[in-house]
């Protein structure tokens, strides 16, 4: 069943909370809901249930307006996993999980379809504990409980605030491939997800919102970009592809990096200049970096960070416009890093050469204000140096 958001405003008292907020979100399909604290996250998810009504605007479950329907009529077409997970109320896990049910009964009326409460404990892993109080169970395991609550209902439509909040790693992986499975068998899902990176691994696209307005709506790959990070996060970010998931993979970096002036060029090869780069950017510092090798780890670091680098092809050697380029980032800047192990590869002796050098192992600049200090002690002392001499090594 299709889900279909329209200019939907919601206002709480002079504070406007959504601002035109519009998005379809298609049968058999997983959308993350994600953007900064405040942004307005839950009050769309309670717009769409019909918990809210909207100060304007529509959302359609199928052929039907969810704020013309019944309760009952809304339930049947939506499901809600709620961020909150306290039950004051000493019911045991399969009470709960049976409230689900409550759409589909008439009012004196046995329940039509009761192995879906068996079934539902069973594919939320929470069966083992079926006759438990609600209240004596953990927080995680609650979550799975209202999960399964949701699963019982049997809705088309499924929405999540936060599904792995409180869950172990183990169990965050096993609720998200549920919700795909959900959605492969023709579930609609919109699920506000905090972890970026979970959220780009199993989601069809992404939905930002940002002050109560969608900033992006998209595939994952198309919508996490550093420019969208920081105008919906304020934060700066590198992002990378994650090499085991394919899915981009988010970082955050320091904010210290529009305090430095000095810009630090790296020298690298076969995954030496990776580390630097990290820690240079962390610290504060505009990094160049180059020549490295194509597709590479060191070409990756760069990428994931914007630093401007020059690259050449695997076994093509450093020659031509690759080294007259890398030879200009190396005289326009403040100082140049090399790892000791990587002094001797390609040419980076020769870019070297007349110019400040700080070089270390692949730990000598092993935390950020340490990279800081030795590229600043390097500068202040404004000497050129050649890379065999003494006085140019820190390692």
């Amino acid at each position: 069943m299709r889900l279909d958001i329209q200019n939907v405003e919601q206002s709480f008292g002079s504070l406007r909370v959504l601002d035109g907020v519009s998005a379809t979100i298609g049968e058999g399909s997983l959308v993350g809901l994600v953007g900064p604290n405040g942004a307005g996250k839950t009050t769309l998810l309670r717009t769409i249930t019909g918990g809210l009504s909207p100060a304007a605007g529509t959302v359609s479950a199928g052929d039907a307006a969810v704020h013309d329907l019944s309760s009952r009529a809304a339930s049947r077409r939506i499901a809600v996993v709620p961020q909150e997970t306290t039950i004051s109320f000493d019911f045991t896990v399969r009470d709960v999980v049976e409230m689900g049910r409550h759409p589909h009964q008439a009012r004196f009326g046995a329940d039509p379809d009761p192995d879906i409460v068996t079934e539902a404990m069973e594919r939320t892993e929470v069966a083992q504990f079926a006759e438990r109080s609600i209240t004596a169970v953990s927080g995680g395991e609650r979550k799975r409980v209202l999960l399964a609550r949701a699963l019982a209902q049997d809705a088309p439509i499924l929405l999540l605030d936060e599904p792995t909040a409180g869950l172990d790693v183990n169990h965050q992986i096993r609720t998200l491939d549920l919700v795909r499975d959900l959605v492969s068998e023709g579930r609609t899902a919109l699920a506000a997800i905090h972890d970026l990176d979970l959220a780009a691994r199993y989601c069809d696209e992404l939905l930002v919102l940002s002050d109560g307005g969608v900033l992006a709506y998209g595939p994952p790959d198309e919508v996490l970009t550093t420019d969208t990070l920081r105008a919906a996060f304020d934060a700066r970010t590198a992002v990378s592809e994650n090499p085991v998931t394919g899915s981009p993979a988010v970082t955050p970096l320091s904010e210290r990096a529009d305090e430095r002036p000095e810009t630090v060029h790296v020298l690298g090869g076969g995954g030496t200049a990776a580390p630097l780069v990290r820690r240079l950017a962390d610290a504060g510092f505009r990094v160049t970096v180059g020549p490295v090798v194509e597709g590479d780890a060191d070409h990756r670091a760069a990428r994931a960070l914007a630093a401007d680098c020059v690259t050449v092809e695997p076994f093509a050697g450093v020659a031509g416009d690759a080294y007259d380029a890398a030879g200009r980032l190396v005289a326009d800047a403040d100082a140049t890093v090399v790892a000791s192990d990587a002094l001797g590869l390609g040419r980076n002796r020769e870019l070297l050469a007349g110019h400040v050098l700080v070089a270390g192992d692949r730990t000598a600049l092993d935390a950020p204000h340490v990279a800081a200090e030795r590229v600043a002690a390097a500068v202040r002392e404004g000497e050129p140096c050649r890379p065999g001499a003494a006085s140019a090594r820190t390692d």
